[in-house]
């Protein structure tokens, strides 16, 4: 299976728009997503194209496509306006030998991992930075932000392929950076 994964779009009608059409071009099988889909947060300025009220039905047409974990910014309301579950804290996906632990990061991160076996993935948003550091027992990744990137990282989302997550520029889609799940 071919997943594009990608995560706090934080209610900007303009970048979801920019990572459906990516979407459709990577031609992927899922489209992961690693929560704050629609609120911007406290802490964050509005992102450019905000309009949560567009994301709504814009998610909504490609429910089909779509695995969604919880982000901080997430709550009850949103689930009532979505047509697909958005409110689990994690999800577990099979990738040959190892597991990939899917989450948003605000409980499980980097520095407060799950339970992980020797190999296995944490994969999460949250931070907005890019990320791909090896821990000895797991890997640490982080596609960055769709619409509010920080410390100078780009707006991205990545591509996993059942092998190799590639990080990719959400502007033009061209690939940035590699990592190999060894088998």
């Amino acid at each position: 299976m071919y997943w594009m994964i990608a995560s706090d779009i934080h209610g900007s009608a303009l970048y979801c728009r920019t990572m459906l059409e990516r979407f459709d071009e990577e031609k992927a099988d899922r489209l992961l997503l690693l929560g704050d889909l629609l609120y911007h947060g406290p802490r964050n300025n509005l992102p450019d194209g905000y309009a949560p009220k567009e994301v709504i039905p814009m998610l909504n047409g490609r429910k089909d496509s779509l695995f969604t974990v919880r982000g901080n910014c997430e709550a009850e309301v949103d689930q009532m306006v979505l047509d697909f579950p958005c409110m689990a804290e994690y999800a577990l996906i099979p990738a040959g030998t190892h597991m990939i632990y899917a989450t948003h990061g605000h409980h499980a991160s980097e520095q407060t991992p799950p339970p992980l076996a020797q190999g296995d993935v944490l994969l999460t948003g949250h931070t907005h930075v890019p990320a791909c550091a090896d821990h000895g027992t797991f890997t640490y990744l982080n596609p960055g932000s769709v619409s509010i990137p920080k410390e100078g990282s780009c707006r991205g989302y990545m591509t996993f392929d059942g092998s190799v997550f590639s990080w990719k520029r959400l502007d033009d889609g061209s690939v940035w950076k590699t990592w190999r799940l060894e088998a």
